[in-house]
This record gives C-alpha cells, sequence and structure tokens, in this order.
C-alpha cells in the first residue's frame, strides 16, 4: 500500500503596516478558516477551477499561530508548486493587506514541525517581554498543539 505523497510548507504571515486597511476596523486575527480561504481564493484566480479542483486533494491548513503568524501548510507533492505560487500571490486575508513568506518546505509533518517549533521559541523568547499575562498563556498553548501535530 502506498501512502500519499505531501509536502508541507512553513510560512510566515506578515501583515503590511504600510498599506492602509482595506475596510475600516482592526487587522484580521489569523486562523485556518481565514488562511485557506485565502489560499483557495488566490488558486482560483490564478489556475483556475481546475486548477483549484486539483489543488484540493490533499489541501490543509495544519497549523496557525495567531501570536508569531506562524503556519503550516499541507499540500500533495504533484500539486505543491501551484499551492506555493499562489500562496506567494496573496495581497490580503479579509480586509487586511498582506505578504506572505515561505521559511521551510519539507516532505514529512515532523520535520516542518520541528522547524516552526524552533520558529515559534526563538519568536516567543524576542518578544515574552511585552506579551501580557493572556498572551503567554496562549502562545504557550500554540506551542502545546504544534507538539502535538501529526498527520
Amino acid at each position: 500500500m502506498v501512502g500519499f505523497k505531501n509536502r508541507y510548507m512553513l510560512m510566515e504571515v506578515f501583515l503590511d503596516p504600510d498599506k492602509d486597511l482595506l475596510g475600516e476596523g482592526t487587522p484580521i486575527i489569523l486562523t485556518q478558516f481565514n488562511l485557506s480561504k485565502a489560499i483557495k481564493d488566490s488558486i482560483l484566480v490564478n489556475f483556475g477551477e481546475c486548477g483549484l479542483g486539483s489543488s484540493m486533494g490533499s489541501f490543509q491548513v495544519k497549523y496557525v499561530n495567531p501570536i508569531t503568524k506562524l503556519c503550516i501548510v499541507r499540500s500533495s507533492r504533484e500539486e505543491h508548486r501551484q499551492v506555493w505560487s499562489a500562496i506567494t500571490l496573496v495581497k490580503s486575508i479579509g480586509n487586511c493587506p498582506v505578504v506572505l513568506n515561505l521559511l521551510d518546505i519539507s516532505g514529512c509533518i515532523r520535520a516542518c514541525r520541528d522547524t516552526a517549533l524552533k520558529c515559534d521559541k526563538e519568536k516567543f523568547e524576542q518578544s515574552s517581554k511585552s506579551l501580557s499575562e493572556e498572551e503567554t498563556r496562549q502562545m504557550n498553548s500554540c506551542l502545546d498543539k504544534i507538539k502535538l501535530l501529526e498527520n
């Protein structure tokens, strides 16, 4: 029996402070749903319905940390370049302009998880002094969640 061949992409989301919000209100809170919708919309616009259909076979946003803005996206090995291209072309999530930066691409979730854990810990240490108690609790919860991440 042959398993599905997937690629895992570790990305960093930058909220663009130089541009004004496209609508009124505060910047969007990063969630799996918001990120998934933005990537799917980008695939649809840039590659059409056929591209969207072929990419959705194993597409999933596996992990999102709303504090450090790191996320892991899974896609099939055959379609990962198309998903990667669409991720590069995402300009906004909701009404908030963003820039997505690919940090790592891996064939297994463990390697991507380890890299994400390392990046999350470094960002947490850099900003731990400026975080409130609630944000620190939420960050620790995200770190625990990524340690449990598997297929």
